[in-house]
């Protein structure tokens, strides 16, 4: 008898005469029911031969065993995501718009919700090219990010808009809260961003990194913090934050990226203040272009209301 779930054990001094299907059940941490489908089925033999269940066992016979395989635990059942917003829908892409503290997808250390998860939840039908973890997911925002984002439901348009985002054909525009006033108030940032030498998560301007071009424009100014509109020519992992934290005007509550704490606790702000507003290219289905956008979240808008009542 052989197979990953084979046992040949003597039965124990302490089983002395117990019935087959007991001293199985109490051996193998089995109920009795169990115990007996498995001398029923002919997966015990006793000193090489079958045996009732009622047969006492003697202490030192072998028993050779064939349990069954652990059963495969159900997958664990899908949440749905709070706040997750679909705001278009058609056979190729799902436009959302993302609450702050979901991640797009599954990446190794995040244990909260995902735009991916939210979706399978609701019963919508995402590409199943890419990788496992991010099926039909495109482009991220950065968890604490808010704003629109475009999922690729259909293979094609997976590959058109994978195609479109590398060819920087999709416009995406952001909104971002930054502390003091850039000077100049409209400028473009162009510098490397790679992995902080610390080695501790962030990013950074460093020399060796890849190319990132961020274009701003001041649109309106407070007292103690400036909104800006904001254009990416690249997609680099927390480029608006990096570049503005570079030229020392960091997002409005980035603690991360060296954000005055004590101007988010004044504005009731728990994370960054930065919103993808606005996302347009041409759809996979025909080629139109076709543009999204997002409203502020209360929380941000509530930020921008506390700063236009100081002013």
């Amino acid at each position: 008898m052989t197979g990953p779930g084979s046992r040949r054990v003597p039965v124990p001094d302490g089983l002395d005469g117990e019935r087959l299907d007991a001293a199985l059940a109490r051996m193998f941490g089995l109920s009795r029911a169990q115990a007996a489908d498995l001398i029923a089925t002919g997966a015990v033999l006793v000193d090489g031969r079958l045996a009732a269940k009622s047969d006492r066992m003697p202490a030192g016979e072998w028993l050779d065993v064939t349990l069954p395989p652990p059963p495969t635990p159900a997958p664990a059942a899908l949440e749905p995501v709070p706040g997750l917003i679909v705001r278009y829908e058609d056979a190729d892409i799902i436009v959302v718009d993302k609450p702050a503290g979901v991640a797009a997808h599954p990446t190794p250390g995040w244990t909260g919700p995902t735009v991916l998860q939210g979706l399978q939840a609701a019963g919508h039908q995402v590409a199943t090219s890419g990788a496992a973890e991010r099926q039909g997911i495109v482009h991220r925002l950065d968890a604490g990010t808010t704003g629109v984002m475009v999922v690729a439901k259909s293979e094609h348009a997976y590959s058109a808009l994978k195609q479109a985002f590398r060819a920087r054909a999709v416009d995406k525009r952001y909104h971002a809260l930054v502390q003091g006033h850039p000077d100049p108030l409209r400028g473009t940032i162009d510098a490397p961003i790679g992995r902080h030498p610390a080695g501790d998560g962030r990013f950074a301007v460093v020399a060796d990194g890849r190319p990132a071009v961020t274009h701003y424009d001041a649109v309106e100014a407070f007292r103690a913090a400036s909104l800006l509109d904001v254009g990416l020519e690249t997609g680099r992992t927390h480029q608006i934050r990096v570049h503005m934290a570079a030229v020392r005007h960091p997002c409005v509550g980035d603690r991360l990226y060296g954000a005055d704490p004590a101007l988010a606790r004044r504005l009731g702000l728990r994370r960054q203040w930065l919103h993808a507003v606005t996302l347009s290219f041409a759809h996979p289905a025909d080629g139109r272009r076709v543009e999204f956008t997002s409203p502020y979240p209360a929380d941000l808008a509530a930020a921008l209301e506390a700063l236009r009542a100081e002013a």
